[in-house]
């Protein structure tokens, strides 16, 4: 009987906790944007004025319609004139100059269809020799970088665990790392799970004969 409750807590934990964190994930999330944004909105454009109750996720909405017509916006003459207006005045600044073309840079990185950023899975000899890591492949060594590590050398973000928004950039000749044959979502969940869930594609060939011994009967491990 014990065992049973044992069992079946567990089993309601691993059914509720991801539901749970979620939801509350998405609250918050919604819960900020609403409290930044709707400040922002004239009176007379709130629909929360004329109604007796709160609209929970409005904020997000007039987030993503402004964020909108700005992109359209940017997409014309006038507003790339006025967006280069603006970054001429934020280059004069010696401090914003630096944070904000780092900011651009990377945002371009991220959402620039024409980038091939984090597409392949690759294992990396990393802290030291003999170990290994997952890594992400960004793109290949350019200028100074890649006359002194080789012409083949690429750049590996290795994320620590479990925060993957955290690790080390690291560049190394293309022969010096392994594909895996993984996507980056499976990849990710392995790093998150502190390698508790693996992908269902890894290969049993690929494990050591020792290790898979022991895994295939444990009654054999010495």
């Amino acid at each position: 009987m014990f065992r049973w409750l044992r069992n079946s807590l567990l089993t309601g934990i691993v059914v509720a906790l991801p539901v749970t964190v979620t939801v509350w994930i998405i609250y918050t999330f919604v819960h900020f944007v609403d409290r930044v944004i709707k400040p922002l909105i004239p009176s007379q454009y709130n629909p929360e004025t004329y109604l007796p109750f709160a609209l929970p996720g409005l904020g997000v909405v007039v987030a993503v319609v402004a964020l909108t017509l700005l992109g359209a916006l940017a997409a014309n003459f006038f507003g790339r004139t006025l967006i280069g207006v603006g970054e001429r005045l934020l280059n004069s600044v010696p401090l914003v100059r630096n944070l904000y073309g780092a900011i651009k840079q990377i945002a371009e990185t991220v959402f620039s269809s024409r980038q091939q950023s984090f597409q392949e899975v690759v294992l990396v000899e990393f802290p030291t020799q003999g170990s290994y890591a997952v890594g992400f492949v960004t793109a290949a060594a350019q200028g100074e970088i890649k006359e002194d590590v080789g012409e083949d050398s690429i750049g590996v973000f290795v994320p620590t665990t479990p925060n993957p928004t955290s690790g080390f950039l690291l560049y190394t000749p293309r022969s010096r790392v392994k594909r895996l044959d993984m996507s980056v979502e499976e990849a990710a969940k392995m790093i998150i799970s502190f390698g508790l869930v693996t992908p269902d594609g890894l290969a049993r060939a690929d494990v050591p004969e020792i290790i898979k011994e022991e895994i295939i009967d444990p009654a054999k491990k010495t």
